[in-house]
């Protein structure tokens, strides 16, 4: 606080004011002198970025330093609500800044007449980000290599190691929450509302767990609770979905006659593995001979799996493979890729290495018959010697909640489908609404009127109001049909129009 700022505040307030009065002026002033007007690329209007400090050991308050960036989105309207929206992005390792334009368009109403703050979880964006190279200038022989894949991990935690904040084990969910608190003080808020997508709900959670005095209302989209050991239920959940997206086929009259044999044709595919094969890569548009595992096999089936009008695709492009040709199954597993939203990865195993890894052993998941124990290993392998931060017994457990709920499920979902809201929501207790759209996968606050739905729950003047959401408008909204690629005698020229 400027000192122009502190005389101006004794002037007005003076001893015969009541000290909290006082405090809370003082407080508010600090607040509007954290935040420096900015822009942010993909967001048309100016917006407010900040930075708290924050200890990188909590033990150790007078030790390194690390800055905390934010932004806030000031609300449109003059007379705003007071309690805005925290946006808690997903991965882990996802910048919120990054996504903060298309998170934007999804809460424009809540905008209206809340302010919305999206931050960087330490270890993201400009948050001590702990970046490693990516992919994209690969070829796909050394991308989709296992072993080189191991080798640049190793590479990477080396390096982020020897940085100024290079400690790794200071970038757990528990600690990052703290952050997010501290970033509530410095805005002046006494209470906000949370929305969390994917990993995005675990930090709810903690966050929820460690501070319920200042949350007013919590939407989950696509919950992830503590207790989920992602690597093993990847396993369980991408099963599930895959063989929900083939028995659709099978329902589906033009698919099931298109593609008769296709989990035949699946069953057999895998089978051929390892094996050199021939394919465009998506990136350079050039044709690439590399080998092609189990392991990358499944890669590229579970990635459209996450958006049911991709999946769509997955019975030709499977059909295709059993043929020889790859480029449609190479394709789809690099459809989700974008530069924005890309995950910071070191801060990605610096999670799952200290809160899932170490109770791989505890897991009551069957892994799936096809996808098996092989993203279990490849953690397993990751972590050995990855650092691991100290997660409370308590980060574990998920306390009755006195906030209202609001739990987002889709039923196609292959990382958080609705079984993990279950016991979210049991847990919680009363106060909770679950929500499943059965043909959505992960994330639902996308599709069609959920996020009205969203709007609704955060803006109820009660808390009873809150919890009777009508969600039918996405509910009836069924599953894409199987692409089927048009055959050369469907292209048939009938002649210029009269």
């Amino acid at each position: 606080m400027s000192l122009g700022v502190e005389a101006m505040l004794f002037r007005v307030c003076g001893p015969i004011v009541l000290a909290l009065v006082c405090v809370s002026a003082a407080q508010a002033a600090s607040s509007v002198s954290s935040l420096q007007a900015c822009r942010v690329p993909g967001i048309a209007n100016e917006v407010q970025c900040g930075v708290v400090k924050r200890a990188l050991d909590p033990n150790k308050p007078q030790g390194v330093q690390i800055e905390v960036h934010y932004i806030v989105v000031p609300a449109m309207a003059r007379n705003k609500q007071p309690d805005p929206v925290l946006m808690l992005a997903g991965g882990p390792g996802q910048s919120a800044i990054d996504v903060a334009p298309i998170v934007i368009a999804r809460l424009s109403r809540l905008s209206n007449r809340r302010d919305i703050v999206l931050v960087d979880q330490r270890g993201t964006g400009k948050s001590a980000p702990l970046v490693c190279p990516d992919d994209d200038h690969l070829s796909l022989k050394d991308a989709l290599d296992p072993e080189q894949q191991a080798q640049r991990l190793d590479s990477c935690r080396e390096k982020l190691m020897k940085l100024p904040y290079g400690d790794l084990r200071q970038f757990t969910t528990t600690i990052a929450m703290q952050d997010m608190d501290a970033v509530r003080e410095q805005i002046g808020a006494d209470k906000w509302n949370l929305i969390g997508g994917s990993y995005g709900t675990r930090a709810a959670l903690e966050y929820l767990r460690q501070f319920p005095q200042h949350v007013r209302r919590v939407v989950l989209d696509g919950v992830a609770p503590p207790d989920m050991v992602l690597p093993a239920s990847f396993s369980t959940d991408n099963q599930a979905a895959l063989d929900a997206e083939l028995k659709a086929c099978e329902k589906q009259p033009a698919c099931a006659a298109q593609y008769p044999q296709l989990r035949n044709e699946w069953s057999a595919l895998l089978q051929s593995l390892p094996r050199t094969v021939s394919a465009i890569n998506p990136e350079t548009g050039l044709s690439e001979s590399f080998v092609l595992d189990r392991s990358s096999l499944l890669g590229a089936v579970r990635a459209p799996l996450y958006a049911p009008a991709l999946a769509a695709a997955l019975p030709a492009a499977i059909h295709a493979a059993a043929q020889g040709r790859f480029e449609g199954l190479i394709g789809l597993s690099s459809s989700l890729g974008s530069k924005v939203g890309k995950l910071a990865i070191g801060m990605h195993y610096s999670v799952i290495c200290a809160e899932d890894v170490p109770r791989m052993t505890d897991v009551s998941d069957q892994p799936g018959k096809d996808f098996g124990h092989g993203e279990a290993q490849r953690y397993l392998r990751a972590c050995k010697d990855w650092p691991r931060g100290a997660v409370p017994a308590a980060f574990y457990t998920i306390p009755k909640s006195a906030s209202p709920v609001l739990l987002l499920s889709g039923g196609a979902d292959p990382v958080t489908p609705p079984r993990h809201a279950e016991r979210v929501a049991k847990a919680l207790g009363a106060l909770t609404q679950q929500i499943v759209v059965p043909e959505s996968g992960h994330g639902v606050m996308g599709v069609g009127c959920m996020r009205d739905v969203v709007f609704r729950f955060i803006d109820a003047k009660t808390d009873a109001q809150a919890l009777q959401q009508d969600a039918s408008c996405a509910t009836r909204i069924p599953r894409p049909l199987a692409f089927i690629p048009p055959q050369a005698g469907d292209l048939t020229n009938k002649g210029s129009a009269p």
